[in-house]
């Protein structure tokens, strides 16, 4: 199964897990999976009309979904998909 990397503003959703291993043949499958077996990450990941948030960067092995097939990017038992929160900062 594809193993998804759980980042720290994650993990209190998911039980403190860096890593959790979910099903899916390509990266929505994976994240739908992911929010079917911890509910909590949903409001995280996805906006109210099921898209992706767009504050969060989903990367398929170190390659940025957005540029390859968005969610419909393939996922091989292998793979490794990680959630990445984008950062805001700086002085106003």
């Amino acid at each position: 199964m594809p193993s998804v990397k759980i980042p720290p503003v994650l993990r209190k959703h998911t039980g403190d897990q860096t890593a959790v291993d979910v099903a899916g043949s390509n990266v929505g499958e994976v994240l739908n999976a992911l929010v079917a077996e911890y509910p909590d990450t949903e409001e995280q990941l996805f906006s109210g009309e099921g898209e992706l948030n767009r504050f969060v960067n989903v990367y398929l092995n170190d390659e940025d979904v957005r540029v390859l097939d968005g969610l419909e990017t393939a996922v091989a038992e292998s793979d490794t998909v990680m959630i990445l929160p984008a950062m805001a900062g700086g002085r106003a």
